[in-house]
């Protein structure tokens, strides 16, 4: 553990200076952010994806989003663009010093012990054949993937991983995803997805593992290696998008609609 509580004091040292450096620019700076965008962009990459250039419903009716709070969500995109840049982009280019095996195994582990969430966010889908997938992958990557660190299920066995969260559960039990909310260092979410989160503490296997800075040290590694592990999308977003806010916005609520009606 006690090499997990260095790395998260080695990110909190970076993060004062960072402050300083974005804190002397202009107030309002073109818009930008997503710590959380890139997660799920690269978690995610062998999954099915909402073409974010498609700007109609799955009824065939144009995608609207509801945003009444643009300006603030502007204002926490702008904040997470910095926060990015300035301190978990240049810890991530560390991580990439290390050899890809090492990274992937690391994504790997993490991956392994939300599992259960996941199972659990399928059972109460009524998603039984998911929920299995899951038990089975847990099973297999903890024994012979050595505690989670390699995916014999998906290279052995063809188990995909799936993709299950409270956030999903919640709008396949009829709660809609309400107006469109940017949460700091969290990035793109909703009213929906924003209140799953204390599910999401509540039921995080890390936190019955890890407590206080140990916890936070844990999810501070699993978000910078999963950065590290990206091919710079949230670059290539902010270089074509001729608004990264809009884009995001309507690539993040649509992808979430589409997860749901899954």
């Amino acid at each position: 553990m006690r090499p997990i509580a260095s790395l998260l004091l080695m990110v909190i040292l970076l993060l004062p200076a960072s402050f300083d450096a974005f804190a002397q620019q202009a107030i309002a700076p073109p818009p930008a952010n997503v710590v959380a965008e890139i997660t799920t962009v690269a978690a995610n990459a062998d999954e099915p994806f909402v073409d974010e250039f498609d700007n109609s419903s799955t009824n065939g009716e144009p995608f609207k989003v509801w945003d009444p709070i643009e300006g603030f969500n502007r204002s926490m995109f702008w904040f997470n663009d910095k926060l990015y840049f300035y301190a978990l982009k240049p810890v991530a280019k560390g991580f990439r010093y290390l050899p890809e095996s090492v990274l992937v195994s690391v994504s790997n582990f993490f991956n392994n012990i939300y599992a259960p969430v996941r199972m659990l966010n399928a059972t109460l889908q009524g998603k039984i054949n998911d929920a299995g997938t899951e038990l089975s992958r847990f099973i297999i990557n903890t024994t012979i993937g050595i505690g989670g660190l390699f995916d014999p299920a998906k290279k052995y066995a063809g188990l995909r991983q799936t993709d299950e969260d409270f956030g999903q559960t919640l709008g396949y039990w009829g709660i809609g995803p309400g107006f469109y909310l940017v949460l700091p260092i969290l990035g793109p979410s909703n009213v929906r997805d924003g209140a799953a989160l204390v599910g999401d503490y509540y039921f995080d296997p890390l936190e019955q593992v890890w407590q206080n800075r140990d916890y936070w040290g844990a999810r501070a590694v699993d978000t910078v290696d999963t950065v590290a592990l990206d091919k710079d999308t949230y670059e290539s977003i902010k270089r074509d998008a001729l608004d990264p806010y809009l884009f995001i916005r309507d690539a993040y609520m649509q992808n979430r609609a589409a997860r749901v009606k899954k």
